[in-house]
């Protein structure tokens, strides 16, 4: 993974589509699926590190503007 398209699309892989017309919202909301993912043991430490650094870069980037 190296950009968000990556982290949307390994959620989708998993049967999850995230879009609120509120950017900051689906940051969380996706961040909370990574967690829940990781925590079912369906994705790997690598990529759940990967994924919440990514979504946490994106989120620092958000709230600077």
């Amino acid at each position: 993974m190296k950009n968000l398209f990556d982290v949307m699309q390994l959620l989708k892989r998993y049967g999850t589509i995230i879009y609120t017309a509120d950017y900051s919202a689906d940051l969380g909301l996706m961040e909370d699926e990574i967690k829940e993912l990781y925590r079912m043991q369906f994705i790997t430490a690598q990529e759940y590190a990967t994924a919440m650094l990514i979504l946490r870069q994106k989120r620092s980037e958000y709230d600077k503007k």
